[in-house]
């Protein structure tokens, strides 16, 4: 193509942006300006189908600066997906298309969701670690189903964030050819020139976590494709670091900080208009031959998914495409669940199940942050990734939760993560992404309570409980036996539009008696109960078999009580009032028990007995008597709540 019109179609994603966040008075203008140029070469490469975005062999393009939506749906907009010129108008506003930062199902042909900076660069990991494992379940030497590229634009601060550094550092352990990041060096942050913050040699440190790295004028549409097609023939992971000038062709306001995260007002906007031969008195302006340029790409995108479709039915891929068939169906019901007959912890009844799911469904796959001996979470004689289904994420646990999310949305893919619980803390932004876009990922945390024991209190959680249990969306399981924990996972994998976490024990737990009332599916049910009983107890996990050696002491002194387990304390309060009000009483006395901090209890309990305490370090029994978890210390606390 032409660097004349590439100019013209650069000039007018600059020119929709600025005038997107211009109509917004919010919004960021300097990137999607700086990168306009970068985006029109990469629009000659990207393989990828407007007419139907969910194309398991598209390309996948991640926006890790999430703030750059004007250049994002700009893009989208040009290329022909549903989002119109009147979304780009109501760029931000509410209900509108086009928010802030993008949002997975949200808009059409987002890819994931952005914005918290460095997990992009993390989820292209993932995307390119799907696309992996497909390729190594379905290419041959003579034909392939899944040879795309995945692209990442990143800047300055997605690199800062330490997640990139994890992310970048498995990418290259991995050898994943088919990844390049396209870092936009503008040498520009919000609060004035990087060189405030930031001075180490992203060269040296790309090509130490064996990456190749490239450099490009990303103002020369030359350059920028060649430097392209050089990274797309690497057998490494790619970075191309783009030097940039932050709102190109924003007059004035071109190379300034200002530009980043403000409008750029209505006389810097015409200025810049009439400087290329724009009209400055037009908004929104796209010309004929720039729109026609852009929407070919619904012809070749079509064109090239009806070539791969047709591809699988020329070559020999019997056995292939039985394989991609396998992997996009999910019979459940070939599941053969274990059955727990005796006393465990819930971590290897845990390990049991999800090895029970992936000899059933081969797209099951997952590892651990380098606890999979003790998170029992290593899939045994399903080898290791990319051709095997073991994934070592290496102590990289923020890294491991947002490539994950990545994965769960690749396509065919279940993937599950696992760690100790307290280590969550550095998952937690990638959770809540999942949480908010809706992603089936299965976290699984051990070591779940004061019962690790002698690795004190930097590795017992207290508050994590509370904090997931108080996340949209989110539905966290701490299940007392191996029943709670089937059916656990059985109601999980049903729920496709939300993350669910299984936080299990390292101490063994006695086998529960069958439900008394209620359904452990809804979350909550009465594992034991008393007619006419006057006080209800309520607890999870390992704290069940506690309430239930406190109810037989309160039945020997001629009291009445229900044992009520709420594994799943989120899917719990979603049930109808009526359902709650069975299997809690309202006239009873409620008390919770947990062995954390347990403070969203009280939506259900008039007392709780929980932790006030980071804990100690002692054997898990000694530490259960100190902290009151017997039931003679929780006898004596309900013989003072009842006087």
């Amino acid at each position: 193509m032409a660097n004349k019109m590439r100019k013209k179609m650069a000039d007018t994603i600059r020119f929709l942006a600025a005038d997107m966040v211009q109509r917004a008075n919010s919004g960021h203008p300097g990137a999607p300006m700086g990168l306009a140029d970068v985006a029109v070469v990469l629009c000659e490469h990207l393989r990828h189908n407007p007419k139907n975005p969910s194309w398991l062999n598209r390309d996948r393009l991640v926006f890790s600066g999430g703030h750059a939506t004007g250049l994002i749906y700009s893009l989208y907009h040009l290329w022909g997906y549903d989002v119109s010129l009147e979304d780009l108008k109501n760029f931000r506003q509410l209900d509108s298309k086009t928010p802030g930062h993008p949002e997975y199902g949200h808009t059409d042909g987002i890819e994931i969701t952005t914005g918290p900076l460095g997990q992009g660069i993390a989820n292209a990991v993932g995307f390119s670690m799907a696309s992996k494992f497909m390729a190594a379940q379905l290419n041959t030497d003579n034909a392939n189903l899944i040879d795309h590229h995945v692209y990442c634009l990143c800047g300055d601060g997605d690199l800062e964030e330490g997640i990139s550094y994890e992310a970048c550092s498995l990418a290259g352990h991995n050898k994943l050819d088919n990844l390049i990041l396209i870092y936009d060096s503008n040498n520009i942050t919000i609060e004035g020139s990087t060189q405030l913050s930031i001075s180490e040699d992203i060269c040296g440190r790309f090509t130490a976590q064996g990456w190749d790295v490239y450099e490009c004028d990303g103002h020369d549409y030359d350059n920028i494709d060649k430097t392209i097609e050089d990274a797309k023939q690497s057998n490494k992971p790619a970075l191309i670091i783009a030097h940039t000038i932050i709102a190109k062709g924003a007059g004035e306001l071109e190379g300034s900080a200002h530009a980043h995260g403000a409008p750029l007002g209505e006389d810097v906007i015409k200025k810049a208009k009439a400087a290329v031969g724009f009209d400055a008195e037009k908004r929104f302006f796209i010309d004929e031959d720039v729109l026609f340029r852009f929407r070919c790409a619904i012809e070749k995108g079509d064109l090239l998914e009806r070539e791969w479709i047709h591809s699988q039915k020329t070559m020999p891929l019997i056995e292939q495409n039985a394989a991609l068939e396998a992997l996009m169906r999910r019979d459940y019901s070939k599941i053969s669940w274990p059955a727990f007959d005796k006393a465990d912890a819930t971590r290897n009844t845990n390990g049991k199940i999800i090895n029970a799911i992936a000899r059933a469904i081969p797209g099951f796959l997952g590892g651990s942050a380098d606890l999979g001996p003790s998170n029992k979470s290593v899939l045994s004689d399903m080898g290791t990734f990319p051709k095997g289904r073991n994934i070592h994420f290496g102590i990289r646990e923020h890294a491991m939760a947002s490539i994950a999310n990545a994965m769960a949305l690749y396509g065919p893919l279940l993937p599950y993560t696992a760690t100790f619980f307290v280590f969550s803390d550095y998952m937690k932004p990638a959770v809540r992404i999942a949480a908010l876009s809706k992603i089936q990922q299965f976290f699984i945390w051990t070591h779940d309570s004061i019962g690790v024991g002698e690795d004190g209190p930097t590795h017992q959680p207290i508050e994590q409980l509370s904090q997931f249990r108080a996340l949209p969306n989110f539905y966290l399981w701490r299940p007392a036996d191996g029943a709670e924990n089937t059916v656990a996972w059985q109601t999980a994998l049903k729920m496709d539009k939300s993350p669910s976490a299984f936080v299990c024990s390292r101490q063994s737990l006695p086998i529960l008696p069958p439900p008394a009332r209620g359904d452990i599916s809804k979350g909550g049910y009465l594992v034991a109960c008393d007619e006419n009983a006057t006080i209800t107890l309520i607890a999870s996990g390992s704290e069940v078999g506690l309430a239930l050696e406190v109810k037989k002491i309160l039945n020997d002194k001629n009291i009445k009580a229900d044992v009520a387990s709420i594994p799943c304390f989120d899917l719990f309060i979603e049930q109808p009032n009526d359902y709650i009000d069975k299997i809690i009483v309202p006239k009873n006395k409620k008390i919770a028990i947990e062995a954390a901090r347990g403070m969203e209890w009280y939506k259900l309990a008039d007392e709780v007995i929980g932790m006030d305490s980071f804990g100690a370090s002692a054997p898990a029994g000694l530490l259960f008597e100190k902290f009151g978890f017997t039931p003679e210390n929780i006898i004596k606390k309900i013989d003072f709540m009842l006087k």
